[in-house]
């Protein structure tokens, strides 16, 4: 049987309680055993607008396969080995909700994640920082960056792998200081900010040019959710 999630399982749920409850009224005139109910199925029925967004993706070709690492907006972070054929959940353990997902060209094993949806909608989700793996998803290391909630992208230098660039879009509600491009030079054990315009302005996307990654190219945000 399909797994349901969201309201998509509410909705099922609430079909599958009023059958319940009219058997149960024809308890008296119709019998009531295991076998009632064998047949039922359950089938997705929204909601589709709000389902299944996907917030980040990456791939890459490793010895002849397609490696495909996939973000949720709020299902956590899916993996292929195969060219996307099948995936496999690696990020269940941590947080769901996913704004960025890069893959180091020097090491394809090492995985970089950004928490908090940074598409700032009706339901948009908040995430708690950054993390890394770099045994391909089996385990996963918290580097910083908590206060962030959202980071639109993460940008690795294509020459030096522990050199990478973060845009951190920040607060949808508050003003609040960490926003901006943030960078580490020591595979994320330390962070510098490197571009802040302002406590209302995040950073929406960056970029390292790959012949030469001393330029690095950043696009500014100024947003702010009300009610």
């Amino acid at each position: 049987m399909p797994r349901l999630h969201g309201w998509s399982a509410g909705v099922a749920a609430i079909v599958l309680s009023s059958a319940l409850a009219c058997a149960a009224l024809a308890a008296d005139e119709v019998k009531i055993d295991s076998e009632t109910f064998g047949g039922l199925q359950a089938r997705a029925i929204g909601p589709a607008a709000m389902g299944g967004r996907i917030a980040a993706l990456d791939a890459m070709e490793v010895e002849g396969r397609l490696h495909l690492w996939v973000g949720s907006a709020g299902g956590g972070v899916w993996k292929s080995m195969d060219g996307g054929t099948t995936f496999k959940p690696v990020f269940d353990k941590q947080i769901q909700s996913i704004g960025a997902v890069a893959i180091d060209r020097q090491h394809p094993q090492t995985v970089w994640v950004g928490t908090g949806e940074s598409w700032v909608r009706n339901s948009v989700s908040v995430g708690d920082g950054i993390y890394k793996t770099t045994d391909g998803g089996d385990n996963w290391e918290k580097l910083g960056l908590a206060e962030s909630e959202r980071i639109a992208r993460i940008a690795i230098d294509p020459q030096h792998s522990d050199t990478v660039y973060v845009a951190v879009t920040g607060h949808l509600w508050n003003k609040h200081p960490m926003r901006g491009v943030y960078r580490t030079r020591d595979g994320g054990k330390t962070w510098a900010r490197v571009l802040f315009v302002d406590e209302d302005t995040g950073c929406s996307d960056v970029a390292v040019d790959p012949e030469n990654p001393r330029i690095v190219y950043a696009g500014m945000w100024q947003f702010r959710r009300k009610a």
